[in-house]
């Protein structure tokens, strides 16, 4: 991706998972597109959740005036991992699978305009364009990684917590 920007790289990513929410959305009929698609989703956002974690929320959450927004966008992503393992225990040709789905996306569309419209700019303001652009890279260097994890998982089982 190589932007100049963290905040370039998520607000693509964001994009990108709008297109793939509004694809599943119209697969409705079609049970093994919509099942291949949300694999794309999950194990797309995983990688983008975990690598924002470790390249802008770990910076914010260093300082005091960044620490809440930041606390409360990770907890975000959890909620939101949590609404995508329900999802994967429904069949996805049913009404409960569409209605789980349905408030997935409506918490994910929340989150990221959250993301765009407020915590981002809050940070802009404290970050130099030369911590934008290292976060960047910590960020395009971690993703992919972070993806292959996410796509080696099994959404359906919980994450055991010591």
């Amino acid at each position: 991706m190589a932007s100049a920007s963290i905040f370039d790289d998520l607000k693509a990513d964001h994009d990108r998972h709008r297109e793939l929410l509004a694809e599943i959305a119209d697969a409705a009929g079609d049970a093994d597109k919509r099942a291949e698609l949300i694999e794309a989703f999950r194990v797309d956002v995983s990688g983008h959740a975990a690598a924002e974690e470790q390249s802008l929320y770990a910076t914010m959450l260093a300082d005091p005036e960044l620490q809440e927004e930041a606390r409360h966008s990770v907890s975000e992503h959890k909620e939101l991992e949590d609404m995508l393992t329900t999802l994967y225990g429904l069949k996805t040709d049913g009404t409960a699978w569409r209605r789980e789905f349905d408030k997935l996306r409506t918490r994910y569309d929340h989150h990221i305009t959250e993301e765009e419209e407020e915590v981002f700019p809050m940070a802009a303001e404290l970050l130099s364009d030369a911590d934008e652009a290292r976060l960047a890279k910590v960020f395009e260097a971690r993703k992919p990684a972070e993806a292959k994890k996410a796509a080696a998982t099994d959404p359906t089982e919980k994450e055991e917590k010591e």
